[in-house]
Order: structure tokens, then C-alpha cells, then sequence
């Protein structure tokens, strides 16, 4: 039968039983199976197994049958083996329109009868039935039958191809080991999480299309087709899968939905953040993969060269302020706040954050999450923090004018604050607070620096090979043309999948606020005015440390330019 939280989610969801009759049966039972489960509902009289079998095969588009009431085959084993029959708890009802009708209590078990089909060279049909009438039929029939027809294959024959392509590697998902026993469709989806690890993928995708079923992983910011994805008749039982796993009801499929999944893979912990979406030809799925061990990295690490990462240094250790990051989705922000918490986190210092959620547990330092559905917003966390008497404020991201504002006098009464704002440069900070409603004033007197970022990536150090850019590429990030660097880019090894490129790290720019900028700022400047003077001052832009990082040889010209923008030559 189908997992047990799936068919408790059902009869929940379609209002067949009360929570307080599903709290019953928990109570009464010390086995968590499925099938204890629906006996125990079943012996209460709260529902028949009848009806669970028919909402089962109501949900996945099955059709369901009752043993007990058609005649069967007097020997099945003209069919199938009996060692089949028992290996895939399977009984043969016999063949219609050239295919074999094959009963089955579990509707995720489909690679089971795709195995079937293959090794018998015939089309299977599979239909839902109870599973203790399916053991019984394979005691009564088999027994009177005997093994009539003997067949050639060999049980280790029968998950053989199983694995759509995807190599398997160990992994825990919530107790639930990779073994030899676990349904086909678990051990699928946890091959599609394990592979997406080893490929250091930060996002698995599940796309329905209207005649495949599309699987990509996002590795190093880029979208890649994975060549072996499940087939079109999995989509429902993976999807089904992953809702289960990320405590997602199943029952809905017209509404977005949000869960989360803890793995442990080779060893090392994962978080995957789920998200559900309704498209037009089923539900999407996104697992959002966070490396904890990813996100702990030390200055050095994140990409700044050596004169950034000394201001950057000196400006995570002021006694007060706000420091901004600010960068789109997916550009690093969170890493390089943990990277400063990491740097500054000593036992003379009470350091609070306030998150959403919290992506990486520091020890030494007291984290908050954010519950909305509780009122403890951004803001309402603020208020509780700055009466806990902390020296230094982590606040996830400002997302409106109250969250800002008690920000800022937390700042100005004593307390350094980081935070993140997404806009596209640095300057551009000061004009979103003030956007947002706080007064320049306030800007001008408590923001000490903003830095914006965006991620490259890096050139693989196993196959760099010297080459020469054409003119067009220097041109585009005017550079000399008779310059005499040696521009380096990969050209594809083992240890880089073929890619040429191995990981990201960042580039960035620091938008520091002297004397002269705090009057700009508290004059209303704009953008544009706020980042001539900042240039005027020294300050270099992404493009022009990505320039710096290219002739390093750390990464490519094409890489530069597709994050970054030309500056506008002011007449």
C-alpha cells in the first residue's frame, strides 16, 4: 500500500476522518506502517479499506479492482512467476488488448511494473487492489497452480534499468535509508537529490511539460538539462514523492505550497527548501538546496582581493552603523553576512540575528526566525532584540520603512547593524531607504558603507589553458589592446564535469559614506550624483573588479560581462 503519510493526508483532506480520530489511531498503534494504519482505522470502523483504495486510485488516475469479487486465473504462473508475484507483491489478472493487467497495492511502485513490462517483452496495466487480498490470492492461486510455466529471468534481473540513468550514491532522507527494500519511486527521488549534490547543483528543478517531464539542476548559476530524466508516466508519483517529504499536502494542487526536506548525503547535512507551483500540465517543483558547511566561509574566501577585504575588515568592526549588502536573489548576500558574523563573532560580543529563515546555525550566537503567522515580523523581532542589550544586529533583509527605521536607531544608539537590500549597485542603497520612507537625515548619520555584489564563475584550476581574446571581447571591457597579460580560461576536465569552470566567488563594490557624502546624502542627491562622487573618491565598480579578477586569471571575460553593465559615459 502507499505511504502512510500520504493516505493520512487523504482521508484528512477529503474529510473522511477527524483529526481527532487520526490522533486516535496514532495513539493506538506502535507501528507507524501503513498497513497498521489503515487497520487500525479499519477495526474502528472509521473508514473501510475499500474506500482508501479507491481515493488512492481517484488520486493517481488508476483504475482499482476488488479480488474478491472476479474470477481469477487458475494458474497464474502461465502469467507470471511466482518468485515475481511475491518479490513485487503483484498478482496477474490476466491480458486484455495485448496487455497484461497486472494488481498492485501501491501506486508509487510503477518502476516495478515498468521492470515487469520489460522482462516479460509485453505491455503491463496496472490496478490498485488491497494488499492483504493481493497476499492471499498469491498463497491460494499459486499453491493450486504450482509453477506451471517456469520462466528464465532472475530475481537480481528485476530492478535492472530502473534508475532512469542517474548513478546512486548514499543518502538519509529523515531515517529513511537507500537499501535494497525501499520502493522504487523513494529511492528515484532520493537519486535525483543525491546526483544534484554531487554535481554541487544549488537548485533541483521539476518541470511538467505537456509531453515530458523535464528535470534540470541550476550548477554554478546555470540551468543544466539533466539527460536521463524520469518519464512522463513518473511525474505524479515523484511529485507526489517530494510533497510527502517536504510535508506538503498532496490533496492540493490548485494552490502554491512551501516545504522543507532534511538530508544527510555522504555525511554532510542539507537543507532543501520546496516550493510547489500549478502549471498547465501539473505541478512544478523546486528544491532549493542549502549547504550549511557552503555558507561558513571566511573572507578570504567570498572573492575580495586584498585591499577590498582590509576596508571590509575595518568596516565589520565598527562599535556602530548600519553596513548594507545589496545585490538581486541569488547573488551571495547571505554567505557574506555569515562570513562577517564568522570574522566578528567573539565571547565579548552578544551578536543577534534576526532571519527567514535561519539558513545556518552559528554557534556563540543567538538567532531568531521569522514567524509571520505568529506577528513576529522583521520589525516586531527589532524591537525585542534591542531590549536583549546585543552589540552587534544581523537583520536578513529590510523589506519596509518600519523594519528600516528601528534599524537605524538601533544604529544610532549604539549598535552595529548588517543587513540586505536588493538593488543593483552600491550607491543606490541610500535612494531605496529614502524610497522606502526614511528621512535623509537619518540615512546620511547612521549608513557607514553599502556593498554591492554579484557572482562569477571561476575558472576551473585542473584545465586552465592560456588563450588570447578576440578584439571584440577586450573592447567590451575596454581594455588595451596591446596588453600583455595572459588571459586564462578552462577548457574542460573530469573534475569540472567538461564545464571549464568550478564554483563561484564574488565581485563587488564599496560605496563608503565620508563627510562629503553624508551632506550629498542629507541634500537629497540622487543615484546618479550619489555614484559620480563616489567614483571621484576611489570607489571601483563591479565591472572594474571584475576587469582586476579577469587579468588575475580567476575568471573569463564573458562571465564579467554577464552580470555586469557598462558605465554611462556622462557628457
Amino acid at each position: 500500500m502507499a505511504d502512510a503519510s500520504l493516505i493520512l493526508q487523504l482521508v484528512e483532506s477529503k474529510g473522511l476522518v477527524s483529526s481527532e480520530q487520526l490522533q486516535a489511531v496514532r495513539g493506538a498503534v506502535s507501528d507507524t506502517s501503513d498497513e497498521a494504519l489503515v487497520e487500525e482505522m479499519s477495526r474502528k470502523g472509521f473508514i473501510d479499506r475499500r474506500a482508501i483504495i479507491d481515493l488512492l486510485a481517484e488520486e493517481f488516475s488508476m483504475p482499482s479492482i476488488d479480488l474478491a469479487a472476479i474470477d481469477l486465473p487458475a494458474d497464474p504462473s502461465e502469467f507470471l512467476s511466482e518468485s515475481f508475484a511475491r518479490r513485487y507483491q503483484a498478482f496477474p489478472i490476466g491480458i486484455d488488448n495485448g496487455a497484461l493487467q497486472l494488481a498492485i497495492s501501491d501506486p508509487l511502485n510503477v518502476e516495478s511494473v515498468d521492470s515487469l513490462s520489460h522482462l516479460l517483452k509485453m505491455p503491463v496495466e496496472p490496478v490498485l487492489a488491497d494488499q492483504r487480498q493481493i497476499e492471499k490470492v498469491i498463497e491460494v492461486k499459486y499453491k493450486a497452480g504450482g509453477e506451471a510455466v517456469s520462466t528464465t529471468f532472475t530475481d537480481g534481473d528485476a530492478l535492472a534499468g530502473s534508475q532512469v540513468g542517474l548513478s546512486s550514491s548514499s543518502i538519509d532522507l529523515g531515517g529513511s535509508l537507500s537499501g535494497e527494500d525501499d520502493a522504487p519511486i523513494i529511492r528515484l527521488v532520493q537519486v535525483i537529490i543525491s546526483e544534484a549534490i554531487k554535481l554541487r547543483a544549488s537548485d533541483i528543478h521539476l518541470e511538467p511539460l505537456e509531453n515530458r517531464f523535464r528535470l534540470r539542476y541550476r550548477i554554478d548559476g546555470n540551468l543544466q538539462e539533466s539527460s536521463n530524466p524520469p518519464p512522463k508516466r513518473l511525474q505524479l508519483p515523484v511529485i507526489s514523492r517530494v510533497k510527502v517529504m517536504s510535508k506538503m499536502s498532496i490533496a492540493e494542487k490548485r494552490l502554491p505550497q512551501d516545504g522543507r526536506i532534511q538530508v544527510r548525503v555522504d555525511g554532510s547535512d542539507y537543507d532543501l527548501r520546496v516550493s510547489s507551483l500549478p502549471t498547465a500540465y501539473g505541478e512544478s517543483i523546486v528544491m532549493r538546496i542549502l549547504d550549511k558547511s557552503g555558507l561558513m566561509k571566511g573572507l578570504a574566501d567570498l572573492g575580495l582581493m586584498n585591499d577590498d577585504q582590509e576596508i571590509f575588515e575595518n568596516l565589520i568592526t565598527l562599535p556602530d552603523g548600519i553596513l548594507l549588502v545589496t545585490g538581486p536573489t541569488g547573488s551571495g548576500k547571505t554567505t557574506t553576512l555569515y562570513s562577517c558574523l564568522g570574522y566578528i563573532n567573539k565571547s565579548d560580543r552578544k551578536i543577534i540575528t534576526v532571519e527567514d529563515p535561519i539558513e545556518y546555525q552559528m554557534p556563540g550566537i543567538n538567532q531568531v526566525p521569522v514567524q509571520k503567522r505568529v506577528g513576529m515580523t522583521f520589525a516586531a523581532a527589532l524591537k525585542a532584540i534591542l531590549r536583549q542589550a546585543p552589540n552587534i544586529i544581523m537583520v536578513g533583509e529590510i523589506r519596509d520603512k518600519e523594519t528600516a527605521e528601528i534599524a537605524i536607531n538601533a544604529s544610532l544608539t549604539g549598535h552595529m547593524v548588517f543587513s540586505t537590500l536588493h538593488t543593483n549597485d552600491a550607491p543606490s542603497a541610500v535612494t531605496r531607504l529614502v524610497d522606502i520612507g526614511v528621512k535623509p537625515y537619518l540615512v546620511a548619520t547612521s549608513l557607514r558603507a553599502a556593498m554591492a555584489q554579484r557572482l562569477v564563475r571561476r575558472i576551473c584550476p585542473h584545465c586552465s589553458r592560456p588563450y588570447q581574446p578576440t578584439t571584440r571581447e577586450l573592447n567590451s571591457l575596454e581594455l588595451d589592446l596591446a596588453t600583455t597579460t595572459q588571459f586564462m580560461r578552462g577548457v574542460g576536465c573530469e573534475e569540472c564535469f567538461n564545464q571549464g569552470m568550478v564554483g563561484r566567488f564574488g565581485i563587488f563594490e564599496i560605496f563608503l559614506v565620508n563627510d562629503e557624502m553624508e551632506r550629498l546624502i542629507y541634500t537629497g542627491g540622487t543615484s546618479v550624483q550619489l555614484r559620480a562622487l563616489a567614483k571621484q573618491m576611489g570607489m571601483r565598480t563591479m565591472r572594474e573588479d571584475g576587469v582586476r579578477k579577469v587579468l588575475a586569471g580567476q575568471t573569463t571575460i564573458e562571465e564579467v560581462m554577464s552580470v555586469t553593465v557598462a558605465e554611462p559615459k556622462l557628457v
